[in-house]
């Protein structure tokens, strides 16, 4: 009996773990999809990206100052990340612990090549966002790094002769989309939604809703390049 609490105790912890990298990352994916629907708008033209743009700096005026809505966000974006980062870290410290003694033969088990990926994926993803935020939030690294230039600032970003960052942002929109795939996927598990019959149906869902976000972060940069826009 004494046995059974004290590995009660040190399951608990980890659950609590699991549970808090679910709702961060359920609010990050809801900013991931929120802020993919207003990329689009680029294929509206400038007057829409740009009128986007300063609309969010103007919510729930005069409430709030100037950007107060979108500073609001923002915070809560980065304690999501902080908590997402904090938690999967320690996930992983206790994984390592339990298994002191690495295997002589590893065999190979079901899983996809995101659940395999997970670890590596989030760096790659997380270096990306504070590159992003450098280039097109504030426009520091951005050859025309103009505010609330949207539009121009987005096409000097991906004109064909900056191929390469066109590439370094379609592979990182790559693992962004394995990432939502597998993490929505266990997620939805970790919360006890995904049970029964429902897993194949959740986890279809979470494989359209990866391909819709890749596929529409990836169409901004990709036009650009080829001159659609």
């Amino acid at each position: 009996m004494p046995r059974a609490t004290a590995t009660g105790r040190r399951l608990l912890p980890s659950v609590l773990l699991k549970f808090v990298m679910a709702t961060s990352g359920g609010l990050m994916l809801l900013y991931l999809v929120l802020h993919m629907v207003g990329n689009l708008k680029i294929f509206l033209g400038a007057a829409a990206l740009d009128g986007y743009a300063a609309w969010l700096r103007t919510i729930l005026e005069p409430v709030l100052p100037y950007s107060g809505t979108l500073w609001i966000i923002r915070v809560v974006l980065v304690a999501a990340v902080l908590a997402h980062v904090w938690s999967a870290a320690l996930l992983t410290r206790r994984a390592r612990r339990a298994r002191p003694v690495r295997y002589a033969v590893r065999n190979k088990v079901p899983g996809s090549y995101a659940a395999r990926t997970m670890r590596w994926g989030g760096v790659i993803i997380l270096l990306f966002v504070i590159y992003h935020l450098l280039d097109l939030t504030a426009g520091t690294l951005n050859p025309n790094g103009v505010h609330l230039r949207v539009y121009e600032n987005v096409a000097a970003d991906f004109t064909p002769s900056r191929w390469y960052v066109t590439l370094c942002y379609a592979l990182a929109v790559v693992a962004v989309g394995f990432h939502v795939r597998h993490g929505l996927w266990s997620a939805l598990q970790t919360l006890g939604v995904s049970t029964g019959p429902r897993q194949r149906l959740l986890k279809g869902l979470s494989t359209v809703l990866a391909v819709v976000l890749t596929l529409g972060f990836l169409s901004v940069p990709l036009a650009v390049t080829a001159g659609l826009v």
